[in-house]
């Protein structure tokens, strides 16, 4: 009778810590450890040799800077569909200003995704819309330019911007960025008034934090830092085509979620979801590139895996509507 009795509280205590706050923070971990080993196991150590590694950061470059802002919009408990078209049409922008000045380029890039970022934040915040539906109709709408800036042939970028397409250029941008991020959002009022509004928006509003100022000024931050990512991503490719950006948002969204960010916001949300998502996103990816999987089976896995991961981290207590 004891030894029952011992039996289920020891199996009470395995659900407690399976539920507990502890676990779900370490789960990105375990998830990312599970798939760089389950990747090379199954791909006979080929993922993790020197070649192999460099092709794998060269991808995850401009990705991690467009995901560190797009952490800061689903804190707030937004969402954002419009990463890949702000990175093709900054693309396009840098491309043709790279011909007269670098720095112009880069500048030109920023400005633009920092603009397509207000126009987000302006109907969302002036005319209450729900952010997803704001960000899916400007995807068409930026998608569409980019479609047009690029019918006749693809824009190139000159060759002194393509010249700079060194890994330590990419690597110093990218951890400029985290650094400065990671900043913003562990020692600022910035950190503290997302979380805030993601925790509750009309908790923080009367806790007397502006939540539309707030709201519309990360936006803007999102698509300003998506402007750069486009920079690191015109050095790379060295001419922009229609598809330029097709399917970011969604690589950034499952990224997100599968480096343990819950979908909902708040104040449980961890920078070190940006890091680890988006290097698990990777290796999945070309883990399942190299075991030969078509596009559609790719997807169908990458869909249950990103299922199993919003079930196990969503704040069911907090569970909202997107905002």
């Amino acid at each position: 009778m004891e030894k029952t009795k011992t039996n289920e509280n020891k199996l009470q205590k395995l659900r407690a810590f399976f539920a507990s706050d502890t676990f779900k923070a370490l789960l990105p971990f375990i998830g990312l450890v599970v798939i760089v080993v389950g990747m090379n196991i199954l791909t006979g150590g080929k993922i993790l040799t020197p070649k192999r590694i460099r092709l794998l950061m060269s991808q995850v470059y401009y990705p991690m800077i467009v995901a560190t802002g797009v952490f800061f919009v689903m804190t707030l408990g937004s969402i954002s569909f419009t990463e890949g078209s702000t990175l093709g049409v900054a693309s396009i922008v840098i491309s043709m200003l790279s011909f007269y000045s670098i720095p112009l380029a880069i500048l030109g890039g920023v400005l633009t995704g920092a603009a397509i970022g207000a126009i987000n934040g302006f109907f969302h915040v002036k005319f209450k819309l729900q952010s997803f539906i704001v960000t899916i109709c400007t995807m068409y709408l930026f998608r569409g330019v980019c479609a047009y800036l690029t019918t006749e042939t693809a824009v190139p970028a000159s060759a002194a911007i393509k010249a700079l397409d060194q890994n330590w250029i990419k690597i110093t941008v990218t951890l400029i960025v985290l650094a400065v991020a990671y900043f913003l959002f562990q020692f600022t009022r910035i950190g503290s008034d997302v979380k805030a509004i993601g925790s509750g928006e009309t908790a923080a509003r009367f806790s007397g934090v502006r939540t539309d100022r707030v709201k519309f000024l990360t936006f803007v931050g999102a698509g300003a830092l998506t402007g750069l990512a486009a920079f690191v991503n015109v050095i790379k490719v060295g001419s922009i085509t229609a598809t330029a950006g097709n399917q970011l948002e969604t690589q950034i969204l499952i990224s997100l979620v599968l480096g343990g960010l819950p979908i909902t916001g708040g104040a449980k949300v961890r920078f070190s979801n940006i890091v680890v998502g988006t290097l698990m996103y990777t290796v999945l990816n070309n883990g399942l590139v190299m075991l030969g999987f078509e596009s559609a089976m790719q997807q169908l896995i990458k869909g249950v895996i990103f299922l199993i991961f919003v079930a196990l981290t969503i704040d069911r207590k907090a569970l909202k509507v997107i905002k």
